[in-house]
């Protein structure tokens, strides 16, 4: 009829046992946070009516459909129909609709039929359509986006 009892035993409490458990809690909390991706930011849109004079670097991507007195660099470039740019452009990804005036580096160049440029393209792939104008030299490299691959030629043979 009569058992013993834990309950009026002294001994580790309910309060205690759970307070090792506490810790490894937040433990793995900040490992998911860190587990999760960050979002990607919405491209950058330089307007019609903006006109830059200074050079421009993100990681993100860039619209530009004003005019732009400098280099570029970002990893999605779309230059609008309606904008010019004087200077280099540098990214993975090129989309010439508008007026380049200078060289363009990029891993994929593309030029559509409304595109004007003006300069030397390097690229690892490139895609002209019918009406585009160019004017300048078409090279394909390996990795178009390292600037200092004209002057390493040396060097990139010792690599392979």
């Amino acid at each position: 009829m009569f058992s013993k009892s834990k309950i009026n035993e002294p001994g580790p409490k309910a309060s205690e046992t759970s307070t090792p458990a506490a810790p490894a809690a937040p433990a793995s909390t900040p490992d998911f946070k860190a587990s999760a991706p960050k979002p990607k930011p919405a491209p950058s849109t330089l307007s019609s009516d903006l006109h830059v004079k200074g050079n421009l670097k993100t990681t993100g991507d860039i619209n530009i459909e004003g005019q732009v007195d400098g280099d570029i660099r970002a990893h999605l470039l779309t230059v609008g129909e309606g904008a010019t740019v004087r200077g280099e452009l540098i990214a993975d990804d090129v989309v010439i609709h508008g007026r380049i005036i200078g060289r363009v580096r990029g891993l994929k160049v593309r030029l559509t039929s409304t595109a004007r440029v003006e300069g030397d393209i390097i690229h690892k792939t490139i895609a002209i359509e019918s009406g585009a104008h160019f004017e300048g030299s078409v090279q394909r490299q390996d990795n178009p986006l390292d600037t200092s691959a004209g002057k390493g030629k040396p060097a990139d043979k010792a690599e392979a």
